[in-house]
């Protein structure tokens, strides 16, 4: 109708062809036939629509379709060049399971055709460098997530070293203080934001005492610390400053020691990633596992040797048993004395007695702590759910924090694992409650 049509460029034709971008329902062949159209009619909607809806866009196929078509069209105009460039990139920083290889990226295809191939990478950096304005700050983190994606965290580090304090930009800022005070900065938005958090002022004591610690960490190993990392030196610091300088060989070869011949129980829900005990052994991850893990690890089973924590950790358990409604939790932290602390945090919502869901005052409180926890104490004899469920390991992913799920496997023991994302779980053994052993 509209190729038949006198004017193309009325508001409803201009509305109903650049729904064709997004909107779900339509033919590839319609689509594209309505771009034509588009293109011809009013460029500078289609290039503010690309801009606008390319990384929204939720139907594989059609990104597939949508980016070759973009990398076909003559795009000289400096603005308009921009404009596409940036659409691609922010789609790009976008994670798709349908790709597991960046060189497999349809944007990516697409970036090379306009670009050529050398220039998609600095590309990506120039967007990311000019990306300041706060309207601009998911592309920025779109640009951020992607160039780790791409293996760039050194140059991106490198970059955020020499980069102005007086840059104008709040994200750049709190960067560069986590590079200069830490030597590191965060992998994904969800550690940006964590990083920010730390940077709020009624956080400045933690952040000072944390940068003090992580003067005895060797330089080279900085860089590869997560955001989590951080409380765990600071406790590591405080309790056991010799895990500061031990390599990860040397700290692996201690944590598998202490937990070699210690009792474990597993979760058997279906549906877990692998099946069998193997998912919860140490050697299991051997490949995975960080210093900051192994770190994490030995700094959890030396607050597990406090008698007083202990004895905390079964009384809120016992209360989580009688209580069918919910899961409780909290958070493990260093007290202002800097020693080891288990705050309680009961949900706010309730959905049954398999499931913790975080307020946020604990998620408030949990950016200094050191693990995120909650119980498995369904009943007494709980060990069949020994470990992180599926809904466990979705919040690692989603959180990014160190965690520990404490089950019961009789009264007076309970069986530890600790676990983050990327389905990485170690079973600590078992703990008894105070007076019982």
């Amino acid at each position: 109708m509209l190729r038949t049509s006198p004017d193309r460029t009325s508001t409803s034709a201009t509305d109903a062809l650049q729904g064709l971008v997004y909107r779900p329902g339509y033919a590839d062949d319609v689509r594209i036939d309505g771009l034509e159209i588009l293109l011809e009619s009013n460029r500078d909607r289609l290039v503010r629509t690309t801009r606008q809806r390319l990384s929204r866009i939720t139907e594989p196929h059609w990104l597939e379709l949508y980016c070759e078509w973009l990398g076909d069209q003559d795009w000289s105009d400096p603005e308009e060049r921009k404009a596409i460039n940036e659409a691609l990139v922010s789609s790009w920083g976008v994670w798709w399971p349908v790709w597991m290889n960046e060189e497999d990226r349809p944007e990516r295809a697409a970036l090379v055709k306009i670009n050529g191939e050398e220039a998609v990478v600095p590309l990506v950096f120039e967007i990311f460098s000019y990306s300041n304005k706060a309207s601009q700050q998911g592309l920025r983190n779109r640009c951020w997530e992607l160039l780790h994606r791409l293996g760039k965290r050194k140059d991106l580090i490198e970059l955020v070293k020499v980069t102005n304090n007086e840059s104008g930009n709040a994200m750049m800022v709190d960067l560069k203080a986590a590079v200069d005070d830490f030597g590191t900065a965060p992998y994904n938005r969800e550690e940006i934001l964590w990083l920010r958090k730390l940077r709020q002022p009624e956080r400045q004591q933690f952040w000072e005492d944390t940068r003090v610690a992580v003067e005895a960490v060797p330089e080279a190993r900085r860089r590869d610390m997560e955001i989590r990392d951080l409380a765990v030196v600071l406790a590591a610091y405080k309790h056991r400053p010799d895990l500061l300088t031990i390599s990860t060989e040397g700290l692996y070869e201690q944590v598998d020691t202490q937990t070699r011949n210690l009792k474990h129980h597993y979760e058997s829900e279906p549906g877990m990633p692998s099946d069998g005990n193997r998912r919860e052994r140490l050697r299991t991850h051997y490949k995975s596992l960080t210093w900051g893990d192994l770190a994490a690890i030995t700094i959890a089973m030396e607050a597990l040797s406090h008698a007083p924590i202990r004895s905390h950790l079964f009384d809120y358990a016992d209360r989580d048993l009688e209580d069918e409604g919910t899961e409780y939790g909290g958070i493990i932290q260093l007290d202002e004395q800097g020693r080891f602390e288990l705050r309680e945090f009961m949900p706010k919502i309730r959905h049954n007695d398999r499931r913790f869901n975080a307020s946020q005052h604990m998620f408030d409180a949990g950016y200094t702590a050191i693990y995120h926890m909650h119980f498995h104490a369904q009943r007494y004899g709980n060990s069949s759910h020994a470990g992180p469920g599926l809904g466990d390991l979705n919040y690692a992913d989603n959180t990014r924090t160190n965690n520990l799920v404490f089950t019961f496997v009789n009264k007076n023991t309970m069986n530890v694992d600790f676990y983050r994302h990327d389905q990485v779980i170690v079973d600590l053994g078992t703990i008894s409650r105070p007076g019982a052993e």
